[in-house]
């Protein structure tokens, strides 16, 4: 029988439960274990078929069980005290309050700009480590009362999920995703009408975005959507999927994010009676075009370009992720050009002139435009995500300050963190707080009670959450076969794969070359010998996507499913595909050992192994990304690097390494037990782990950073080039520094005196001549240090010069001489300006000839 119509039933909720979609549209339920088991009870089956999504839940909910729920008075409880708390949270005065209080620092706003935001997997905005990244810093922004307002783009499908075909070839499939399933609503105007923004295309065309809220704690996200009746077909799928399409559909999201997201940020603050944002926060060059905007903005009200420049930089914070150049966003310099230069009277920000958008954006090669050097050229304060990553950021970018040293390229390094209460299971939290002293994990430096847990309790823990993650390993896998297109009939040993009592590693992440999930793989009979051994087994459980672009990647993740196959090791090694936040948190908790095995110096920090630090699970890694600063033999194990060799050898020398290590050390450690069956020396490892690098992996520890060492003095710059008459003095200053710099010389340097002796002083002089510039405007310093075979400093001292009173183009220095021994020396000439944060920004620098 057939249908002769159909028709939409939904769920109404009576008042005694409004609350419920109150505390759904609040994402702080995703980091409150309690919030979340609130909504699990409701219904279990319903919760898991909902892929954990209150606002769905909610919605399907049949009336008998919301009449239920209004009449358990035990439910209206515990409803009752989340909305209290949750209402108590977004009303208390946080960590941020107390650190700017009474002072101008409390002015500061942030505008926090991503192209992807991992909050949770019910809000399908995410492909991986850099959105997981920048939903951990909304998180640990809002408990830390910080004023950050998010940008991104709500994507119709989002990212795809995975499954394996019956070869184990990654299969990908793309979900659409209707805003009525998400956390978000409309921004809605004073009319109650949603608030769109329109951008003006170079074909004549008007691009219409609407704007949509998703509230992370008291952080707002605001959500980017082309999806709409009013666009045609080619704008409707600007949004559709994230990292798809070619490099057209990619500079369209872009422009959506960073042009888009300025004026859709400022519509917001207006609409909200909120401060507009005085610091944008570039994270990565996807959103660079917002720096364009806002100088057109600043143009179309009379600034001249270099004015506006000043100002636009002043106020922006650029992080870079991408340690190798091939992970940046680079677009054909003609593609750029017709959105963005003039073309038929059209342009998407007029006011700016096309050839110094092209200069912001340029590189040696003149056919392509690079946004992660705009990304530079517009902000004054940039950091790299690691310490190494900084180093590595220097001498990457280093061609943009022409002259200046790497070590001093003005790039910093701020290491990335976790969100502590996401990504602690509920069983390790009463382990962190008890090491904590039960203070605010918030604004916690040190953990300074290690032993507050007895080696008992804490290994029984670790017992449950290695259970656990074997229990949905077992699941994950009959799923997948089932998918692959097996029988009930084939599957009978899937019930026996993995062990919850032996060792096991875990591994997961983007699977791209450089990350090398086949390392492993590097001698298949050794690993089957280290998995099958009798007394030591070992385990691996894997996760992680292939960019559906990413051949290479995906025939590394078939090696590694094929071998992972094979019978005489596939209840050893297991892999779980469509890694999400889900199986992340089950994963980097029941895992003991976290592998992490890169190219260094490729990976640029790698938070997946510091969710596993919260956990109690030890690192085994490549000195790179953030355990390159951390890595101690106290909490961890560190695989030698051979950078140097050839590839082939490097890689089969460090898979031997690894699997030294592996069987040698850390198998030998875990199964080492006591008269009680516990293995005290491993449990000491993880209890050091933990209280030793848990505060220093922490997002919260991060989100303190940005703020001191970025957001605050990026407000203070904006608050200076506020005035207007100042900033245009300085950019008049700029170009007279710039037109008059091919006339700077050091024409002569000299050591005057006898020749010096420890404890004495060295008087250095130099004649520079300075053109059409005062001594006003340069910084002369003399470096000193021991001279190297090649003629360079090492060691290096840096003692700024002064110029003498009776010859101004003479400069003198007196550097003090502690150590005896071979002494170098050299001047060199800078700008100097207050307005400047480094004097090396400006890439100009003299030495003598």
């Amino acid at each position: 029988m057939k249908a002769y119509d159909s028709l939409s039933v939904s769920t109404v909720l009576p008042d005694e439960l409004a609350a419920l979609r109150m505390l759904a549209k609040n994402l702080r339920w995703s980091w409150r274990p309690s919030a979340e088991r609130l909504f699990a009870g409701i219904d279990e089956r319903l919760w898991r078929a909902c892929g954990r999504n209150p606002v769905v839940m909610l919605r399907s909910l049949p009336a008998s069980r919301v009449a239920e729920l209004a009449a358990d008075g035990a439910f209206l409880a515990r409803l009752r005290h989340e909305a209290e708390n949750l209402a108590a949270y977004l009303q208390s005065d946080r960590w941020f309050h107390e650190r700017t209080r009474a002072t101008e620092d409390e002015a500061t706003s942030v505008a926090y700009f991503s192209m992807e935001f991992g909050i949770t997997e019910s809000l399908p905005v995410y492909s991986g480590g850099l959105g997981v990244l920048a939903g951990d810093h909304l998180k640990s922004a809002s408990d830390l009362g910080a004023p950050v307002i998010g940008i991104g783009l709500l994507y119709t499908y989002g990212y795809f999920s995975q499954t394996l075909s019956r070869e184990g070839w990654q299969q990908e499939a793309y979900t659409e995703h209707p805003p009525t399933d998400l956390a978000v609503d409309p921004v809605l105007d004073a009319e109650g009408q949603q608030v769109h923004v329109a951008l003006g295309f170079p074909d004549g065309r008007s691009l219409d975005i609407a704007l949509w809220e998703a509230q992370v704690g008291s952080v707002p996200l605001l959500l980017l959507d082309t999806n709409l009746p009013t666009n045609p077909e080619d704008f409707r799928a600007i949004t559709d999927r994230l990292y798809g399409g070619d490099a057209e559909h990619r500079i369209r999201q872009e422009i959506v994010l960073g042009i888009g997201g300025v004026r859709a940020v400022q519509a917001y603050a207006e609409l909200r009676g909120r401060r507009q944002p005085t610091v944008f926060h570039l994270n990565e060059g996807h959103a660079g075009f917002s720096g364009i905007e806002r100088i057109g903005q600043l143009m179309a009200e009379g600034e001249t370009f270099d004015t506006a420049l000043a100002i636009v930089r002043s106020s922006t914070v650029f992080t870079t992720h991408t340690p190798v150049p091939a992970g940046i966003d680079r677009f054909d310099a003609h593609l750029v050009q017709r959105y963005l230069g003039s073309s038929g009277g059209h342009t998407l920000v007029p006011e700016v002139p096309a050839a110094r958008i092209m200069d912001l954006g340029a590189e040696d090669d003149p056919g392509r435009f690079n946004m992660a050097h705009l990304g530079l050229r517009l902000a004054q304060y940039a950091n790299g995500v690691a310490k190494l990553h900084g180093v590595v950021s220097r001498g990457m970018f280093a061609k943009l300050y022409p002259g200046v040293e790497p070590e001093e390229v003005p790039i910093g390094s701020i290491t990335n963190g976790v969100h502590i209460p996401s990504w602690t299971r509920p069983a390790m939290m009463p382990v962190i707080d008890a090491m904590n002293g039960g203070r605010d994990l918030a604004t916690s430096n040190t953990w300074d009670d290690p032993d507050a847990v007895g080696a008992e309790e804490l290994w029984r823990i670790r017992g449950e959450l290695r259970a656990e993650l074997v229990s949905r390993a077992r699941d994950s896998v009959r799923a997948s076969w089932k998918a692959r297109g097996a029988q009930d009939a084939e599957l009978g040993w899937v019930r026996d794969v993995l062990d919850p009592s032996r060792l096991t590693v875990g591994f997961a992440r983007r699977v791209s070359t450089y990350k090398r999930l086949t390392l492993m793989l590097q001698d298949r009979e050794r690993l089957a010998r280290i998995l099958n051994n009798p007394e030591r087994p070992v385990q691996f459980v894997i996760a992680g996507k292939a960019h559906p672009a990413d051949m290479g990647g995906k025939q590394l993740l078939q090696q590694l499913v094929a071998f992972a196959d094979e019978a005489g090791v596939r209840d050893r090694i297991v892999f779980l595909p469509d890694y999400n936040v889900t199986i992340a948190k089950h994963l980097v908790a029941g895992s003991d050992v976290w592998l992490n095995n890169p190219v260094r110096p490729q990976e640029a920090s790698g938070t997946s192994g510091m969710k596993a630090v919260m956990n109690g699970c030890l690192t085994f890694s490549i000195s790179d990304g953030w355990w390159d600063e951390m890595a101690d033999d106290s909490v961890g194990w560190t695989i030698p690097d051979t950078s140097g060799v050839d590839e082939h050898t490097r890689d089969a020398l460090e898979a031997g390494a690894l699997y030294d290590i592996l069987e040698h050390e850390i198998a030998p450690l875990f199964y080492d037990r006591d008269e009680r069956g516990l293995p005290v020396e491993w449990v000491e490892k993880v209890r050091r782990s933990i209280a030793i690098v848990g505060p220093k992996v922490a997002a919260e520890r991060m989100v303190r950073d940005y703020v001191n060492d970025l957001y605050l003095p990026a407000g203070r710059s904006a608050r200076i080039a506020a005035d207007r008459v100042e900033t245009r003095a300085f950019a008049s200053w700029l170009g007279d520094v710039r037109a008059a710099w091919s006339s700077v010389r050091v024409e002569s340097v000299a050591a005057a005196g006898p020749a010096p002796r420890t404890g004495e002083s060295l008087r250095l002089s130099a004649r520079v001549e300075l053109g059409q510039l005062s001594t006003d405007d340069v910084l002369v310093e003399a470096i000193v240090g021991t001279p190297g075979e090649q003629g360079d400093l090492l060691g290096a001292r840096i003692v700024q010069m002064s110029p003498a009173s009776e010859r101004p183009s003479e400069f003198l220095a007196d550097v003090p001489l502690d150590a005896p021994g071979r002494l170098g020396y050299t001047v060199r000439v800078q700008p100097k300006h207050a307005f400047l944060q480094a004097p090396a920004e400006l890439g100009l620098v003299r030495y003598p000839v």
